[in-house]
């Protein structure tokens, strides 16, 4: 049998990890009850799990449990944060940067046909923006910024906590998109000043199809959906409680031991760019190197066809040559950072997970070096 090939794509979702399957298990089949039906056990049962699995995750980032309304994943969390809170303030401007996920990107342009004026930041070469390139973007106008914790594609983490000072000294709303971060770094969105934070589970060994919105009091939302006035009239429709409760125990796991966790990661992370660049020559690191999630790397590969590299790794290496939602397209992302169509193609983006060893880093290593030979050639 052919060898597996390396997983290197855990940022475009991670497996469920076994404490997750087991925690979830008995309420696929045994404690089924649907809990909003609180007038008998099944449904007592359901709502008392989804109720503990709010208060654990609401705990790991220190804020209420009543801040929190579950979602389909961060995707629904976005565009229940950014066209909830625009439409519930009718009018203005909003502001976001030309690097964050579709996800945000694709509910901005929807904003756009209702009427609103959006400014999209164009962050340095390295893929940060700052605290002034904000303030001056600001208008009496704007009601709304709306920046990603962690980007899903190089993994540089944006001055949140910095940007978020100059969005209260302006009164304007400040919402990020947190999938890519959330168990990997500290968040505390209250204290951080953020006041919409957008969560996933299947980016910390958690369940697909469940994720969260993190709302600050006094935050307007107008709802997407209606019947049924669940989560506080913001978000009808029965709740998953498999999902909730495995997102809780996804979220109890990573907490454990994100520090050692991320201490390992970026060892091995520093190791795979240090022997990239003595395997490939003129290698080029996309993003900065620090402030970034300690499992992320992004590299252009000079003077190589992306297509030809791609189908030279798929039998060798699981990995992205851009994000997962990217169909194929050359990387917004890349190309906002100065990098050219081709050299956006010809780059792979390696994301590492727990299971990640450093004779998977060797091996990862070698095969990009033949890959690319055997393009070259």
């Amino acid at each position: 049998m052919p060898r597996r090939p390396l997983d290197f794509d855990y940022q475009a979702t991670t497996p469920c990890a076994a404490e997750v399957v087991e925690a979830m298990a008995p309420y696929w089949s045994e404690d089924w009850g649907n809990p909003s039906s609180r007038q008998h056990r099944l449904g007592l049962t359901a709502s008392a799990a989804v109720n503990l699995a709010r208060r654990h995750i609401a705990d790991a980032l220190a804020v209420t449990p009543q801040q929190l309304v579950f979602t389909s994943g961060a995707t629904e969390a976005n565009n229940l944060a950014l066209l909830g809170h625009a439409r519930a303030r009718g009018s203005g401007h909003l502001i976001s940067v030309a690097t964050e996920h579709h996800a945000v990107l694709d509910p901005l342009q929807q904003l756009q046909r209702e009427g609103f004026s959006v400014t999209l930041l164009t962050p340095g070469p390295e893929g940060l923006i700052t605290p002034e390139q904000l303030r001056q973007a600001i208008t009496p106008e704007t009601q709304l910024v709306s920046v990603m914790a962690a980007n899903n594609e190089i993994g540089v983490l944006q001055p949140l906590t910095a940007l978020a000072a100059v969005c209260r000294d302006h009164g304007v709303t400040l919402h990020s998109d947190a999938a890519q971060a959330f168990g990997h770094i500290p968040l505390e969105p209250d204290a951080m000043g953020v006041d919409l934070m957008s969560l996933s589970a299947h980016k910390l060994y958690g369940p697909k199809g469940v994720g969260a919105l993190v709302i600050r009091d006094g935050i307007a939302l107008q709802p997407l959906q209606w019947g049924g006035g669940q989560e506080a009239g913001l978000r009808a429709g029965t709740l998953p409680t498999a999902l909730i409760v495995g997102f809780a125990a996804a979220v109890r796991l990573a907490m454990q031991d994100r520090e050692q966790r991320q201490q390992e990661l970026s060892a091995l992370r520093d190791q795979l760019w240090a022997d990239v660049q003595h395997k490939i020559p003129g290698v080029r690191l996309n993003g900065a190197l620090a402030p970034r999630l300690a499992h992320n790397l992004n590299i252009t590969l000079p003077g190589v066809s992306g297509s030809r590299l791609q189908r030279a790794l798929k039998p060798q290496l699981n990995c992205s040559s851009g994000s997962a939602c990217s169909n194929g397209a050359p990387s917004h992302v890349l190309q906002a950072l100065g990098r050219t169509r081709a050299e956006a193609e010809a780059s792979l983006r390696l994301s590492l997970g727990r299971d990640t060893t450093s004779d998977d880093i060797h091996q990862a290593v070698i095969a990009i070096g033949d890959a690319v030979a055997a393009v070259q050639s």
